[in-house]
């Protein structure tokens, strides 16, 4: 439930505006509903601000389409499933006609009316290869009410396209650093910015790249002050953090 519908239903109890019997049903759902082959977290976004994100990798599409039709019925606030696949995508849009589908991440996104647009984060990238990675952390941090702006392909055997955005890089409130092979970029923004940087290895590179193990190597011994790590190919997690972030800075 959303906290504002919450207060709602609390102040109409108080006003006498909804009897016990009435309250006990809007209630009885939470804190989670057991559909037997999940349990729909319903006080997630009163805990965390944001309701419970699907990660559909492994899920039948049947189960998929549940779960979001069920989030979508107590909240009113933007829904996000991740690494989900057309086939998923077709199956929620049957219960939920404008859910969207967002091809490259992989992300299903329900949008809710006019949203908030908190800050500024900043989503970097080193080449075209890392952009799946890099839109879902994009996507993430904007369906959570913040502004994105975008840099992509800026890696570091071109330094100087990465030079020529100081002014973005400087605007920054949080900044999402998305790369593979040996993960150099994040250490460079880091030397540039006086901003959280969150890195995101990605595993986009030849053999000893390891699939991305040896970015996140890279990225976890960084020389460079204030860059912390997710995990390779976590986007998702870089974006829900670098939103985490703008909102404390909106709070001050």
């Amino acid at each position: 439930m959303h906290e504002k519908k919450l207060k709602q239903l609390l102040s109409d109890i108080k006003h006498g505006n909804v009897d016990v019997d009435e309250a006990y049903a809007a209630l009885k759902s939470l804190p989670f509903e057991d559909l037997g082959f999940a349990k729909i977290d319903n006080h997630r976004q009163i805990r965390n601000g944001f309701p419970e994100v699907i990660y559909c990798a492994g899920k039948t599409t049947e189960h998929i389409a549940a779960i979001m039709q069920k989030l979508e019925a107590v909240s009113d606030s933007n829904i996000l499933a991740t690494r989900a696949s057309q086939e998923a995508y077709e199956a929620v849009a049957e219960v939920i006609p404008d859910a969207q589908y967002q091809k490259i991440p992989r992300l299903i996104t329900v949008l809710r009316g006019e949203q908030e647009s908190r800050g500024n984060i900043l989503v970097v990238s080193a080449g075209t290869s890392d952009q799946p990675v890099a839109e879902e952390a994009a996507i993430t941090a904007e369906v959570m009410g913040n502004h994105v702006e975008r840099l992509y392909d800026t890696g570091v055997a071109g330094i100087h396209r990465l030079l020529s955005q100081q002014e973005k890089l400087q605007q920054a409130r949080a900044v999402i650093v998305v790369a593979g092979m040996e993960g150099a970029l994040a250490s460079v923004v880091g030397g540039l910015v006086d901003k959280p940087v969150i890195a995101v290895p990605t595993s986009v590179g030849y053999g000893a790249s390891f699939h991305g193990l040896a970015a996140l190597l890279s990225m976890l011994n960084s020389c460079a002050s204030g860059v912390t790590v997710v995990n390779i190919d976590n986007g998702f997690g870089a974006g829900y953090a670098a939103a985490l972030i703008n909102k404390m800075g909106e709070a001050d």
